[in-house]
């Protein structure tokens, strides 16, 4: 399946350099390994897409509510979740 989402252009030069090796979005869509993610690049400032897209199949998916946390709410609350990439 292919699913198609917009991205900032910082965030799209990255992937498209093979520096970022992930993506973080909020999980109001379904997606599993071997999908298809189509990112749009969308610039914020004039609201409109720049022609650019990047395809990238997907190796890896981790919803957050199905991982049970050993922290407190205040410690979420404090810190936030970082999401690390590695290879």
């Amino acid at each position: 399946m292919k699913i198609e989402k917009k991205i900032w252009p910082k965030s799209f030069e990255k992937i498209l350099s093979g520096v970022k090796t992930f993506e973080y979005r909020l999980a109001d869509f379904d997606c599993k390994p071997d999908d298809i993610l189509v990112l749009r690049e969308f610039d914020p400032k004039t609201k409109k897409y720049t022609g650019r897209v990047i395809e990238k199949k997907i190796t890896y998916v981790l919803k957050t509510k199905d991982v049970k946390l050993p922290h407190s709410k205040e410690e979420i609350d404090k810190f936030g979740f970082q999401v690390i990439g590695i290879k």
